[in-house]
């Protein structure tokens, strides 16, 4: 970073099980750090020594104002941001001060609820709101894939319902804690069997049970490759996600949030019910947001 241009606030992705942070000149990124200082590895008085071993080397000449999004936010993390209910926009005006010294000031984003049915998000409102930064006036429906992915139904700049599915931990779960994981490559994959899955998950989910199981008999009997069990095991859970979220994607203006092959797979099995979605890359939201988060608070301030 030249000493010619410096950062004027710090944007904060903060998640369970990593810390993010880029110094920030207005929406341009100057610097960026990590570490694995997670939410869930801290106690309540170690996110600000976690922060500052971070953002150290940017805040030598003075504070910056620090803007922070995700877990850090949440009732274990560093202080709790209320939830916003919907129908609202993903951002406010009004931020959550966190209990810090020597001058930092580190305000933390909202998540958003939705009394009925329940349902949360942390995190996934600044990736949101980022996204309508980079796309002005859209309005249709974004999947943000995940540990819990969300479904988010967006109109005129307002979220206006949500669903969660555990689709990414089930996977995690099922493929490794449970018999399935003598049966899968960790690494391999196969479009065929992925497809195949998918259409029969979305004909047939009430058989989800009895299909897991499967997966193992094949490989017992038939010595089926493990990344075809893989695939599979991946579609007939993205399958069934999609059978229960069709009031979502069914005929709506679709998005998917996210990068890499877990974007992918919620893309094509969505082609394969002829629903085309655009992928938006999660880290240009996710700064996109905060940098509209830092905007909102200077207008209010």
């Amino acid at each position: 970073m030249s000493a010619s241009v410096l950062p004027d606030w710090i944007a904060v992705d903060w998640g369970t099980t990593n810390l993010r942070a880029f110094a920030m000149q207005g929406a341009t990124v100057l610097d960026q750090a990590q570490s694995d200082q997670g939410m869930g590895t801290l106690t309540t008085d170690g996110f600000e020594p976690a922060l500052r071993a971070l953002i150290s080397p940017w805040i030598a000449e003075g504070n910056l104002p620090v803007i922070a999004c995700g877990m850090v936010g949440s009732r274990q993390g560093w202080v709790e941001a209320a939830y916003r209910a919907v129908p609202c926009s993903p951002l406010d005006t009004i931020l959550t001060r966190a209990p810090a010294s020597d001058g930092l000031v580190v305000h933390v984003v909202s998540g958003l609820s939705q009394a009925a049915p329940p349902d949360v998000m942390r995190g996934e409102e600044t990736q949101i709101a980022g996204f309508l930064q980079l796309n002005p006036g859209w309005d249709g429906v974004i999947c943000l894939p995940g540990t819990h992915t969300k479904w988010a139904h967006l109109s005129a700049g307002e979220v206006v319902s949500f669903q969660t599915v555990m689709t990414g931990e089930l996977f995690a779960l099922l493929g490794k804690s449970s018999v399935l994981r003598h049966s899968l490559d960790p690494d391999g994959w196969h479009d065929g069997a992925f497809e195949e899955a998918v259409g029969d998950a979305i004909a047939h989910p009430e058989r989800l049970a009895a299909r897991l199981f499967g997966l193992r008999a094949g490989q017992l009997l038939h010595s089926t490759d493990g990344a075809v069990a893989r695939a599979r095991l991946s579609g007939l859970l993205i399958g069934c996600e999609l059978a229960a979220t069709k009031a979502y994607w069914l005929g709506q203006n679709l998005a998917i949030l996210g990068t890499g092959a877990q974007a992918r797979a919620y893309r094509d099995a969505l082609a394969l019910q002829g629903a085309n979605a655009l992928i938006a890359d999660t880290d240009r939201a996710t700064l996109a947001g905060l940098t509209a988060a830092r905007r909102l608070l200077r207008e209010a301030t």
